[in-house]
């Protein structure tokens, strides 16, 4: 079970949800950037000087920190032994928040993964057939 108090669970599961929606960020921004330098080489040399790449930070993770929000909650897991957000939707904002969530939070930036990194195995493919026939 949970051995905390619900100020405990909400920081846990605020900082579990800041951190992989930053993580995957991050992900989405070098898949990007290296799409950018290896299929658009004019475009990629503008980020030749940014060593750190600014990651966007997303309006869902306010979740029960602000106590008036009523789109989203933290509490225990359904075995108790950890905090997140709580999934089940018990109003309409709840479920838009969450859909909100899957959608631009996880959905799209995998999505833009994949098409980074397909269009960089295409490009690769492309330029080793110019290869060969030169």
């Amino acid at each position: 079970r949970w051995l905390f108090d619900q100020a405990v669970c909400t920081l846990y599961a605020f900082c579990g949800v800041l951190f992989g929606l930053c993580s995957l960020a991050s992900l989405t921004v070098l898949s990007t950037v290296c799409c950018l330098k290896v299929c658009y080489p004019a475009y990629g040399r503008c980020w030749d000087g940014l060593s750190d790449p600014h990651t966007p930070l997303y309006p869902p993770l306010q979740g029960k920190l602000c106590p008036r929000a009523t789109y989203s909650h933290y509490g225990p897991e359904p075995y108790g032994t950890a905090c997140c957000i709580t999934w089940e939707a018990s109003s309409r904002e709840a479920t838009l928040y969450i859909l909100a969530l899957f959608i631009f939070c996880y959905l799209l930036p995998c999505l833009l993964i994949l098409a980074s990194y397909a269009l960089i195995l295409w490009t690769v493919r492309v330029s080793r057939r110019a290869v060969r026939q030169h």
